[in-house]
């Protein structure tokens, strides 16, 4: 059984992780260009803002949600008017995105137990949109800090990322218009240290005991990807090319999947470029 209530904690923390980066800076700050084409870093926070009302809608009034989707103008730049619609002076915009996501958390709680939320793509049970959540804004953060210069602790919640990066292999293939392999792919990637001290003593995983290493697949794949837990956290999310990263993939499914490899919804991102 998922708990949904450790689940919420969990995004709470990384929320509060950018919103303790943004709250104190500048104007001009908020104004300055992420590594996001096109975004500020008041268009990163706008977007978590934008995402979680659209989630909220999806757990309390689906035929709000469906008709926001419906009624996009452009369905193409549905992520980018979202992000522009909720745009306004950083400190309206702070305490916009706060009142949303505090409101979010407190949908999700009272969806009852076996429903599914629509969202783009297939549906979710609470457990996996929060999981959601916390991955677009772990990842939207790390654009932030980028653009700061902030290098961010990483914790035991890349957890969640990481496994969502797993659950999501046959999606990125096919949002890449490539064909979902069937071949199974083992996944053991190294816990960050910070986050093993967390983990200590507690159930982490089925497969993996400790902490120090987290496991996903089945143990007899041929192909695996093998590394930092962050460096994985990195590649699903799109926010670094992986000649930049300490992966290793064994086996074609598994090399092709690193090129491809993507844990949010809709088409495929346009990820990141080799810094080398």
């Amino acid at each position: 059984m998922v708990d949904l209530t450790a689940l919420l904690a969990d995004l709470a923390a990384e929320s509060d992780q950018l919103d303790a980066l943004v709250a104190p800076l500048s104007p001009e700050d908020w104004a300055r260009p992420t590594p996001a084409p096109g975004w500020t870093v008041a268009h990163q926070v706008a977007h978590l803002a934008w995402t979680d009302h659209v989630a909220r809608l999806a757990a309390t009034d689906p035929a709000a949600f469906f008709a926001s989707v419906t009624g996009a103008p452009d369905p193409a730049r549905l992520v980018d008017d979202g992000a522009e619609s909720f745009l306004a002076p950083p400190a309206e915009l702070l305490a916009r995105w706060r009142d949303g996501r505090a409101a979010l958390a407190t949908a999700l709680a009272a969806v009852p137990p076996g429903e599914k939320l629509p969202w783009y793509g297939a549906r979710m049970s609470p457990a996996s949109m929060v999981t959601a959540r916390i991955m677009e804004t772990w990842a939207h953060a790390e654009d932030v800090a980028d653009t700061l210069g902030v290098t961010r602790p990483a914790t035991a919640r890349l957890r969640h990322i990481a496994h969502l990066g797993f659950r999501t292999l046959g999606h990125g293939f096919a949002a890449h218009g490539r064909a979902v392999p069937t071949a199974p792919v083992r996944v053991e990637l190294t816990a960050p240290a910070s986050a093993r001290s967390e983990l200590a003593g507690r159930a982490v995983g089925s497969e993996d005991a400790d902490g120090d290493t987290w496991i996903f697949g089945p143990a007899d794949a041929a192909d695996r990807v093998t590394g930092p837990a962050l460096d994985f956290c990195l590649l699903v999310t799109q926010r670094r090319h992986r000649a930049d990263l300490s992966l290793v993939a064994t086996g074609t499914t598994a090399d092709e999947w690193l090129d491809v490899a993507q844990a949010f919804a809709g088409p495929p991102g346009a990820g990141r470029g080799p810094t080398a």
